[in-house]
């Protein structure tokens, strides 16, 4: 029932935004990695026609390596961009790169550790001393809030290079991955990996958020309420409903998505409320609260990764988001 509301409250504030005065706003909205079910709710939008409902007319901006969303949203490269973490807004303030945050379709961030299975580790603070592969980019991300949480030291480090290989031979293994990705990998490996997912334990960091230049705010807020909008149905809409058409589309711009991964994504999306846990069972998806945001800068702060007369409120909004 409370999905079901949600869902009509969604479609609600979508039908308002059908009434604007515009005709199809053109914005190309980059996501933070090829694509795939964790972008499902904006591909929905597409498919569905959400966004053309609303009055706007997108394009997706497929992510991959070597492809910085920050970079693209700062120098007005897209229109609107995904944020894979809390750290991309903070980070553009902290440049003085004018964008903010204007709403996160997930509530907890799918990074995860994972271990073979084993006695020893029940949970994140049995992996204290123990080696732990990580990339080099996640060392001043999550691990930063490990070290803060957990006590995880620098010599517990060692270098990930998305190659499956090294954790699968090494029944001793820990490994960092998404939710959605190396556990379905392993396990067409023929091992059921135990998956720790960070923000189970406390970590505080939004995920897939929406992220918006000011200039853009300030000139056409209608615009940005729409694309909100559109993207919360779409997401409610992809979850628990008819995603085939989304799904296609994520085939189309990555063809090496396959369905059996995708179903999988969606799964794990679901079982762990990625979406629509943590605030958002009673915000709905989308959900950003300034105590969060608070709660996270103040870790970062404490590990000294942001100086602590930084305007954090300056990296999101909350707007634009249903009441």
């Amino acid at each position: 029932m409370r999905r079901t509301l949600m869902g009509l409250l969604a479609g609600a504030a979508l039908a308002v935004m059908a009434g604007a005065a515009w005709a199809d706003e053109k914005i190309v909205f980059a996501t933070d990695w090829k694509a795939q079910a964790e972008h499902g709710g904006f591909y929905q939008a597409v498919a569905a026609g959400l966004y053309k409902k609303a009055g706007l007319d997108v394009t997706i901006h497929e992510g991959g390596p070597g492809i910085d969303n920050q970079q693209l949203i700062a120098a007005g490269a897209v229109d609107m961009a995904m944020g894979a973490n809390s750290f991309f807004p903070l980070n553009l303030v902290q440049a003085g790169a004018p964008v903010k945050a204007v709403m996160a379709a997930f509530q907890k961030d799918p990074q995860m550790l994972m271990t073979h299975p084993r006695d020893d580790i029940k949970t994140l603070a049995d992996m204290k001393g123990k080696p732990i592969m990580i990339a080099d980019s996640s060392i001043n991300t999550f691990w930063v809030w490990l070290h803060a949480k957990f006590g995880f030291e620098d010599t517990q480090i060692r270098k990930y290079t998305f190659n499956m290989a090294p954790w699968l031979v090494d029944k001793t293994a820990i490994q960092q991955g998404y939710l959605s990705s190396e556990p379905f990998l392993v396990m067409k490996e023929g091992v059921t990996p135990k998956v720790f997912l960070l923000a189970d334990y406390g970590y505080p960091g939004y995920s897939a958020m929406v992220l918006v230049p000011q200039k853009l705010i300030d000139s056409k807020p209608a615009v940005v309420k729409a694309f909100v909008a559109a993207s919360i149905q779409g997401w409610h809409d992809y979850l628990y409903g008819d995603n085939k058409a989304a799904n296609e589309l994520i085939k189309h711009d990555n063809p090496d998505m396959t369905d059996d991964v995708i179903a999988y994504g969606i799964a794990k999306m679901k079982e762990y409320g990625i979406a629509d846990g943590g605030d958002a069972a009673k915000g709905g998806i989308g959900t950003m609260t300034d105590a969060r945001w608070k709660e996270f800068f103040d870790i970062m702060v404490a590990q000294k990764v942001y100086p602590a007369d930084l305007n954090y409120k300056a990296a999101y909004t909350l707007d634009f988001l249903p009441k």
